[in-house]
């Protein structure tokens, strides 16, 4: 039997890993302030007291890493990835979603609650293990590894163009990965955008690849991609942890969330002010 055993990279890009329900170690933040978990938990310092008592509470509230995992969900940001995500899905811009779940490992998703469930609450995932009724519920047929839970992107565009899907989105960390997605032979009638997560201390080169070759990239507590969004004056949307768009469709995308709750849509106005964002910013 495989060791459950789970690693994710949360609030500051702080390491935890969880096994068996637990969490079993929770190492140093790099960010000690987050304008995002100030506004939920109050947080005014990301300390690992404090990130091992927020884990917890996913750990109680939706059973992340553990048999119990709520994987639907309705809106948990206002405008997020997943929220950008599940809309486009809605609106029919985009027909599959590839991902990763705590439990399963990549997966494709086309059902807008599962996008939401799936990503809306977890932080990066380093790692995972099978969990089977975690696999149950988004459905084994959707799931590129059921066996041993394997993060592998390519496969599951691979999985997703065998499956027919035509206007697939890939959800992924600052990597080098990005290029060999974006350079993948793709059939004439497919689409693959690219949603790049979780930038927090990304390094110049991946922060540089993502730019070249994503739709949609998140700030987090990256100067890098800041730094680099004011060079190319790239539109954006939020004033706290801004998402920016690097494509037209990535900013039809944003857009399309933000006319859905209704605020205005993306913006490229340059100097940011940076007071409320994350710090450090490394």
């Amino acid at each position: 039997m495989v060791k459950d055993y789970h690693v994710i990279e949360a609030l500051g890009k702080t390491k935890v890993v969880i096994e068996n329900c637990e969490v079993t170690s929770v190492g140093e933040p790099l960010v000690d302030y987050c304008p995002i978990f100030d506004k939920i938990d109050n947080a005014k310092h990301l300390t690992p007291e404090f990130i091992k008592w927020n884990i917890e509470k996913r750990i109680r509230e939706f059973g992340m890493c553990t048999p119990q995992r709520v994987v639907r969900m309705k809106d948990f940001l206002s405008f997020g990835i997943s929220e950008i995500l599940r809309t486009n899905i809605e609106l029919g811009s985009i027909d599959c979603v590839v991902g990763v779940c705590d439990g399963v490992g990549t997966l494709l998703m086309t059902d807008p609650e599962i996008i939401q469930g799936v990503g809306g609450r977890v932080s990066a995932l380093v790692s995972t293990t099978p969990i089977p009724e975690v696999i149950e519920q988004v459905g084994v047929e959707n799931t590129v590894n059921p066996e041993t839970g394997d993060l592998t992107p390519i496969k599951g565009l691979e999985m997703a163009i065998e499956k027919g899907y035509k206007n697939i989105a890939i959800t992924i960390l600052a990597d080098k990965i990005i290029k060999e997605i974006a350079q993948y032979p793709l059939p004439e009638d497919v689409n693959v955008y690219i949603f790049v997560a979780h930038t927090t201390n990304a390094s110049n080169e991946e922060v540089e690849i993502a730019f070249d070759y994503a739709d949609v990239i998140t700030a987090c507590a990256s100067s890098k991609v800041r730094d680099f969004a004011e060079k190319e004056k790239v539109y954006y949307s939020g004033s706290k942890v801004p998402i920016f768009a690097i494509t037209e469709k990535g900013r039809e995308f944003l857009d399309n969330r933000l006319e859905k709750i209704g605020k205005p849509l993306t913006i490229n106005d340059y100097p940011m002010n940076k007071d409320k964002h994350p710090n450090p910013l490394i």
